[in-house]
């Protein structure tokens, strides 16, 4: 059995090479021409190796897994880490073209604009009844606010990029031109919730959720707000029951995370939705919430119903942490300066602790963590 995993230079990718080829799944490691240093291509786990041109990627990502399953005489289970990669196979057509030679899992492209858009979910929330911040208008709006653009990610920002607090009016006009001369429309605004941020991450298909798992955001770089630098796995009934309306709602196919902030009162928000691989997915493999097996598990029955694989059992670790050892250590060092001990102490004492894994380091499997920490080097030198 082969999996073809895309986009090795992202992080996330080890877990899902880790968790595949701990099972004995034959990986195959591709990446774009000049996207980054291939982190995933040095893990013990990868078999294969394989730069895709930066123009044409998809068709040479297709004559791969037509070799491949020629070769093999079974079709390669194609896992899309990348959101332009992902973007490109949802594309019109292109999906059903890949079912001839891959097993693919794979949301329409009218789910993955549906989910990728921060208004079109926040309509869908409404209708579904799921808890929203306040929307605001420029002159209805209370201080302090969150402005975003619809879809951050569509124009190339980063998790940090992709929101601004805004504490007072004098601030606002400045944020809300920058947001549209970057998107061409005018960005959302939305009231501050105070609370911690919490996520409902599953694999479906076709409307059903074959795969959960929540967590609560433990610490963030930067800590004025940022991605998770530690978080923790729970279960938590009702996040899943938002998220599996959404799927359902949507038909979505594929791997998403679906992000929540606490307010006030320490109820949940919807905020938005990530219809990808998104940052603290290495929690799935610390907390044995299977999702690699079950992603993988699916495509590849797809691709080969006459050799269907069957699920495992859902092996949770409920109140299993994860971190990035230097985000976290900086978000520690962060709250410090801010007077905030009490998160420096839980960052200080994790960074210590051997029963909370790193999402990068593995000691079975060290050089992917020495290439991606020496290509930070670079970027920052």
């Amino acid at each position: 059995m082969t999996a073809i995993i895309t986009d090795v230079h992202y992080r996330m990718s080890l877990a899902v090479i880790r968790d595949l080829g701990a099972r004995g799944v034959r990986i195959v490691c591709c990446e774009r021409e000049g996207a980054g240093e291939p982190v995933g291509a040095f893990s013990k786990y990868c078999d294969e190796v394989h730069i895709l041109p930066r123009d044409g990627a998809v068709e040479a990502l297709y004559d791969l897994c037509a070799a491949i399953a020629a070769a093999e005489g079974e079709k390669p289970a194609l896992l899309a880490v990348g959101a332009a990669t992902l973007a490109e196979l949802a594309g019109a057509g292109t999906a059903e073209r890949f079912s001839a030679v891959a097993g693919l899992l794979c949301p329409s492209k009218t789910a993955l604009d549906t989910l990728n858009d921060k208004e079109a979910v926040a309509a869908l929330g409404r209708e579904l009844g799921i808890p929203l911040p306040e929307a605001y208008t420029p002159e209805s709006v209370r201080f302090p606010c969150v402005v975003k653009p619809r879809c951050g990610e569509r124009f190339g920002l980063s998790a940090g990029e992709r929101y601004a607090i805004v504490g007072a009016p004098g601030e606002l006009p400045a944020v809300l031109e920058r947001f549209e001369a970057l998107t061409g429309e005018p960005p959302l605004i939305q009231e501050y919730l105070p609370g911690g941020g919490m996520g409902c991450s599953v694999v479906a298909q076709e409307g059903r959720v074959a795969r959960a798992v929540c967590h609560r955001r433990v610490r963030e770089y930067p800590v004025s707000g940022g991605p998770s630098s530690c978080c923790q796995a729970l279960r938590d009934g009702r996040l899943e029951g938002y998220a599996a309306a959404l799927v359902e709602k949507t038909n979505f196919s594929g791997l998403c995370m679906v992000e929540f902030k606490l307010d006030g009162e320490g109820e949940p928000r919807l905020l938005e939705v990530n219809p990808r691989v998104w940052g603290t997915y290495p929690l799935t493999r610390a907390a044995k919430a299977g999702f690699s097996w079950e992603w993988f598990r699916l495509s590849w029955n797809r691709g080969n119903p006459q050799k269907v694989l069957l699920p495992d059992e859902d092996g949770l670790v409920c109140g299993k942490k994860m971190r990035f050892a230097l985000s976290d250590l900086a978000a520690g060092l962060g709250y410090l300066r801010r007077g905030r001990v009490r998160p420096f102490l839980g960052a200080a004492a994790d960074l210590i602790d051997p029963r909370v894994p790193d999402g990068v380091w593995d000691i079975r499997d060290p050089r992917p963590a020495f290439r991606y920490y020496s290509s930070l080097l670079k970027r920052r030198g």
